[in-house]
């Protein structure tokens, strides 16, 4: 079942860094190597917003509905109203800035990235709202919840309070081999939280009591080769559904697509796989809709390098059905 290939007059010219639903709406954001910051509805098939910057962008998120946020190469960490299309920047690290978040709930803005600092922004206040909080190494991800900032630091996860933010108040070392590449929190908000490693390993585990898991555990998400061996092979993104509790995709860097039960611990199916690495996974507000962006990622020195291409797909029953069907005819 193929999905629709979103179309861009001018087409994406580097690798897609991040890729992410808009808060209530169909609306998808786009960072990408190629400095451009794109704004794409989904519903209406069109470009909405498109912006040039001056360094490759390495993370997006939304504000809310109306404004977004980005983080680049050059450190600068940059706001952005779509619909007045003027941006401000909110301040700068002193290397690669690698992440952006913001707390819907509290509207608390962070930025993490080489420079091992963890950055607070107030769009009402020039400069960071409070000191930098240092961590022992650069920070590859980060996701927010209702109450919690997570970081993942080589192989940890460091988990701060949102109201205290002077030191974590838990550090959760991961049963990984190698370091994290991508960190999200479940979609029940403060429960716990699901990390990618460079191996191919995902390890879900808990911040407090959850309905979803009593405690945490991994597993090796990549399909086996031909020869029944499994092979190493980064997770690069996870998304959990919000509309299916419990249940979660992951993309990898060979281009493949999984959905997961993490209450089952079952895979429920497999995308054919996308000719690009999957360098990002994205559901709307609603779990409706799965956006994969197929596009080299720079994380590997053989990867494939064809354009990059982002698809939507529709995640009815139907859909379901038939990728778990092929997911069967696969194994």
């Amino acid at each position: 079942m193929k999905a629709p290939c979103l179309k861009f007059e001018n087409p994406i010219q580097d690798a897609i860094s991040r890729i992410r639903f808009a808060p209530t709406s169909n609306n998808l954001l786009i960072s990408s190597w190629d400095s451009n910051l794109r704004l794409y509805d989904v519903d209406k098939a069109v470009l909405r917003l498109q912006v040039p910057v001056e360094a490759a962008l390495l993370d997006c998120c939304f504000e809310d509905e109306a404004v977004c946020l980005t983080s680049a190469c050059d450190g600068f960490v940059t706001r952005y109203d779509v619909q007045d299309e003027t941006k401000q920047l909110l301040g700068k690290h002193e290397d690669l800035a690698t992440c952006v978040e913001c707390s819907i709930a509290t509207r608390q803005i962070f930025s993490a990235g080489w420079d091992k600092k963890i950055l607070s922004w107030d769009p009402r206040i020039s400069g960071a709202i409070r000191p930098p909080t240092y961590v022992d190494a650069e920070v590859r991800s980060m996701s927010v919840s209702s109450t919690n900032l997570m970081i993942a630091v080589g192989k940890s996860v460091l988990i701060y309070d949102l109201r205290y933010f002077n030191h974590p108040v838990q550090a959760k070392k991961s049963c990984m081999d190698f370091h994290i590449r991508c960190l999200r929190s479940f979609s029940d908000s403060k429960a716990g939280f699901a990390a990618g490693s460079i191996d191919g390993r995902v390890a879900l585990d808990t911040v407090q009591s959850s309905e979803l898991l009593d405690k945490g555990y991994a597993f090796h998400c990549n399909p086996k080769s031909k020869d029944g061996k499994k092979y190493l092979c980064a997770v690069n993104d996870i998304a959990f559904n919000p509309g299916a509790f419990g249940t979660f995709v992951t993309g990898s860097n060979d281009g493949h697509v999984i959905g997961w039960n993490a209450q089952s611990k079952k895979r429920q199916f497999e995308m054919p796989r996308y000719a690009n690495s999957v360098a990002g996974v994205s559901y709307n507000f609603n779990g409706q809709l799965l956006a994969v962006a197929s596009s080299h990622a720079y994380h590997e020195a053989k990867e494939i390098e064809e354009e990059p291409k982002i698809f939507v797909h529709a995640m009815d029953e139907g859909f379901i059905a038939s990728m778990s069907a092929g997911s069967s005819a696969r194994k």
